[in-house]
């Protein structure tokens, strides 16, 4: 359309040359008709390309049409298999897990771990909601047994059922941290136990003043008293309000006199 526009306002200077070039009006009214064939021509090639393209997008649906139909159905037929799975059997088995966990999760807070982890046949514990629902039960599922196992003096399996655990929750992850931290000091390895409650307490919560304190004592054991100072300081200079601090001079004390 530009070069079509460009043409015709051309020929229309052409025609508005002064008198004085009479003797040329009559080649710039042949110019000016070269120019109009010109635009018409590029009108009519610019139309064809035009048809050309909408009769092969014709012929491609003619050609493939049974195609396109069979693939449109089966994306629909797909749809509303996912919807009906997801509708009609992933949601009620996610009620069904979420249902089991609250009941283990009661076990859990009235101390009773061992029934907790294990269920007793009629209720089913951490451990069989893991088996049967996997990941439809939860995340935190991983940390109540992990607890459980930590407090049945199962070391070992506490830590397993800890590391798996993955969310997102960050006091949750600290606790969670903490927790294979005393795992370890049951198994009497302080070293990787001290590397748990650093982690721990790195996230700053509540709960940090007794991840701190934990590894001042843990680093105490392996003898590493500077670096038990350190930990006893932090708590009484950043945590002076935790039930940790009442008694942090105590701590300070014992390796200062050493």
């Amino acid at each position: 359309m530009a070069k079509i526009t460009f043409l015709l306002e051309f020929g229309q200077i052409l025609l508005n040359l002064p008198p004085v070039w009479a003797d040329c009006a009559f080649t710039s009214l042949i110019i000016y008709k070269k120019l109009i064939d010109m635009a018409k021509e590029i009108r009519n090639e610019n139309a064809e390309a035009v048809v050309q393209a909408v009769s092969k997008t014709e012929q491609f649906f003619e050609k493939n049409g049974k195609l396109l139909t069979i693939i449109c159905v089966a994306v629909v037929v797909l749809c509303a298999a996912v919807f009906c799975w997801y509708k009609f059997v992933n949601q009620p088995k996610v009620a069904e897990a979420q249902g089991q966990m609250a009941l283990a999760e009661e076990n859990f807070r009235n101390g009773d771990f061992e029934l907790a982890l294990n269920g007793d046949g009629n209720v089913l514990g951490f451990v069989q909601v893991l088996d049967e629902y996997g990941k439809k039960a939860g995340k935190a599922v991983n940390f109540y047994a992990g607890v459980c196992e930590l407090q049945l003096g199962n070391w070992e399996s506490a830590i397993k059922y800890l590391e798996a655990y993955n969310g997102k929750d960050e006091i949750l992850a600290a606790r969670a941290k903490a927790c294979i931290g005393d795992a370890y000091v049951g198994l009497e390895d302080y070293k990787k136990a001290l590397g748990y409650f650093e982690q721990a307490a790195s996230v700053d919560n509540m709960f940090a003043a007794g991840y701190l304190l934990k590894a001042g004592v843990t680093a105490e054991k392996l003898g590493e008293n500077a670096k038990a100072l350190s930990f006893y300081e932090k708590i009484q200079d950043q945590y002076p309000q935790s039930m940790e601090a009442y008694d942090i001079d105590k701590y300070i004390g014992r390796i200062e006199a050493r």
